[in-house]
């Protein structure tokens, strides 16, 4: 594995082809692919007429990463966070990059300019074999990790303490396996939150810092 940064794109190598679940925009679903791939955007640069996903099919044609779930995000991607742990023989690795320009609490909605939009995007890859039902369970803890992550930051809004962003996305990836479980009780799990939650706070707490005003 491998996470290379060459500007507006962000690379995570998975060390091999292995199945990947997400909800990215040109590869949504289960997938197999070899990298998770983020694309640094600026919000103008996707004006109202822009058909976003032929502009990103023509991204990713040069670099061949058609068939690579790609991220979308305003965040300086050379931001990027990284963390592993190791729980039992299970390995997990977090790559997270982290705006909350536009965050939001659960249940309720705000108003924001489109020009501020920021994300949470977190690819997330387990040593561990698991079937399709351990990796939908997987992207749950991934998602649960990333909320707690961002209650804790304390990024106080009108309607509340932000629980994430209106545009967040998350990639899970595993080699093929007959591992049905991946909860809070199993290794799985256990090392799936923690790195996730890991890459998350860091990000987060640099965005609250050193961010917070005006940027993704």
């Amino acid at each position: 594995m491998s996470v290379t940064l060459s500007r507006p794109w962000l690379d995570f190598d998975l060390g091999a082809e292995m199945p990947v679940l997400s909800f990215t925009l040109n590869r949504p679903g289960f997938v197999t692919a070899r990298r998770i791939l983020w694309r640094e955007v600026r919000n103008a640069d996707l004006t109202p007429d822009l058909d976003v996903a032929d502009w990103l099919a023509g991204e990713l044609a040069p670099r061949g990463g058609q068939d690579a779930p790609c991220f979308l995000t305003s965040r300086d991607v050379s931001a990027f966070e990284v963390a592993e742990a190791v729980v039992d023989d299970v390995t997990a690795t977090a790559v997270a990059t982290v705006g909350l320009s536009n965050a939001e609490r659960i249940g309720t909605r705000m108003a924001y300019d489109p020009d501020s939009f920021g994300t949470i995007n977190v690819a997330l890859r387990l040593s561990a074999g698991l079937t399709q039902a351990a990796l939908v369970e997987t992207l749950a803890i991934v998602a649960q990790a990333r909320t707690t992550a961002v209650i804790e930051l304390g990024h106080q809004l009108p309607t509340g303490i932000a629980t994430g962003t209106g545009t967040d996305c998350i990639a899970v990836a595993a080699p093929s396996g007959d591992t049905v479980f991946a909860g809070m009780h199993t290794a799985i799990g256990v090392a799936a939150g923690r790195a996730v939650y890991d890459a998350v706070r860091a990000g987060g707490a640099y965005w609250m810092k050193h961010v917070r005003r005006g940027a993704a």
